[in-house]
């Protein structure tokens, strides 16, 4: 596969369990696919939501460095391309208490810009707590299991 992944979540996955995943492309301006290709994406305090039956991303895609004054607003709320199936899956799963939507990454695919979000439900600190020492046990046994190698 050739995906050029631009922007990445990575605390995404800290804060929030992944319960579903969706692909969908991004209604964007031109500079914004020139500024996304130049790696100026950023979903750090990114979200999605629902408005009237259709799904908006909200995310800071950097001004296109070799703009005009006609270059995009950064902070600027971007369609999300869905199917109608799609979306009735997502307002099904979010109606339940405790679930949010949440972007996972920006990236091309066939020259097109996607976006993947996820149906995510917040995590209490004592289950991040337990990520986190799952984490480090995972890693200690895969480092004792190259050292044995060796």
């Amino acid at each position: 596969m050739n995906d050029n992944i631009v922007a990445a979540n990575k605390k995404a996955f800290h804060d929030y369990f992944i319960e579903d995943t969706f692909e969908a492309g991004i209604q964007l301006k031109g500079t914004e696919v020139k500024s996304l290709r130049e790696g100026g994406g950023n979903l750090k305090d990114g979200y999605a939501h629902l408005d009237r039956g259709e799904v908006f991303l909200h995310c800071n895609i950097s001004p296109y460095k070799a703009g005009n004054i006609n270059n995009h607003d950064p902070q600027r709320k971007r369609k999300l391309l869905l199917h109608r199936i799609e979306i009735s899956r997502i307002i099904g799963k979010i109606q339940q208490k405790g679930y949010s939507l949440v972007p996972l990454k920006i990236y091309f695919k066939q020259g097109k810009a996607k976006v993947e979000i996820g149906v995510a439900k917040g995590k209490k600190d004592y289950d991040k707590r337990e990520s986190i020492k799952k984490r480090d046990a995972g890693r200690e046994i895969a480092q004792a299991f190259r050292e044995r190698q060796k």
